[in-house]
């Protein structure tokens, strides 16, 4: 099947058809597609080193992970690519989930503003939502926003702990930032020496 074009409206059944045999994943927002672009190996070693250490601490759990290939429904009922998610109950697609708990985004310059802005929106009115995770790559800092302090964003940088209440799990800005290539790391391990 040829790739989907950009700037056509389709419906969400179309679009959803169209995207299981796309070259490229695509985007669904407001009924346009948006194609997705490449990621750096800084942003690809970030959404690992959570994705792992999430999978290893929900073994046994009925929680699971998902990386960049299972979609999100959001509730503007718009499909998004997360960098990671957790899911705990499931919706029942094998394409897509609209049941996160935590969904975990590592920004890139051309991403930001929608990760901090339309992204952020969308996620924190679903409502099996309990914490967004957004994650720079150019310097050590991870933003997180939970439902049970009212989606007030809190900052972490290395040396400090993250902990994921909605899975009872405590993960540090350094676990996250492991084999970085950034300045905040490099200074960060030269002190630790």
């Amino acid at each position: 099947m040829p790739d989907i074009k950009i700037d056509q409206f389709m419906t969400e059944e179309q679009y959803l058809a169209a995207e299981i045999n796309s070259e490229t994943k695509h985007e669904y927002v407001n009924g346009q597609i948006v194609a997705m672009a490449g990621g750096s190996k800084n942003h690809d070693r970030i959404s690992g080193n959570v994705l792992s250490e999430l999978h290893q601490h929900l073994k046994g759990s009925p929680c699971e992970t998902f990386g960049t290939d299972v979609k999100v429904k959001t509730s503007a009922n718009n499909f998004r690519y997360t960098d990671g998610m957790v899911v705990c109950t499931d919706s029942g697609s094998d394409f897509f989930t609209q049941t996160p708990v935590i969904i975990v985004e590592v920004l890139s310059r051309s991403t930001r503003h929608i990760d901090k802005g339309a992204k952020l929106l969308e996620y924190i009115n679903m409502p099996s939502m309990q914490e967004y995770v957004i994650i720079e790559q150019d310097i050590a800092s991870v933003d997180v926003f939970r439902r049970s302090d009212g989606w007030v964003l809190k900052n972490y940088v290395l040396g400090e702990n993250i902990y994921f209440e909605s899975i009872d799990l405590t993960l540090s800005v350094e676990d996250i930032y492991y084999r970085i290539e950034n300045e905040d790391m490099s200074d960060f391990l030269a002190l630790k020496k």
